[in-house]
């Protein structure tokens, strides 16, 4: 995955259910703590949909107001998405929230 470079990939996480998972490879400190690693983002296989979890809109203040309006459609919570199908605008919404998620944890220097 093109969006992966700086940051380390899982799988398998999820008990019984397909998923893929991006954290930063380094120790971090947020919200004034200190932690070993920094989630980024993540899909899981639901039943019926794809969940998108993206931890840079909970995390990083400025990141939400730059997503798209018809992403933030499917926003379910504070920072998952659901979606039934994935159209080709929707995957380039996708893809520019990486983009700026990248950004946001490179400018904290997260990755």
């Amino acid at each position: 995955m093109s969006h992966a470079a700086g940051l380390g990939e899982r799988t398998g996480t999820v008990k019984n259910k397909r998923d893929y998972q991006l954290y930063t490879q380094k120790p971090v400190v947020a919200a004034g703590r200190k932690r070993d690693e920094m989630y980024f983002a993540g899909l899981i296989q639901q039943k019926d949909s794809v969940g998108f979890y993206f931890f840079p809109i909970y995390c990083c203040d400025d990141v939400k107001a730059k997503l798209s309006p018809e992403l933030l459609k499917h926003l379910d919570g504070k920072a998952c998405f659901h979606f039934k199908q994935l159209t080709p605008q929707l995957k380039k919404h996708i893809d520019a929230a990486l983009k700026i998620g990248l950004k946001a944890y490179r400018e904290r220097k997260w990755i």
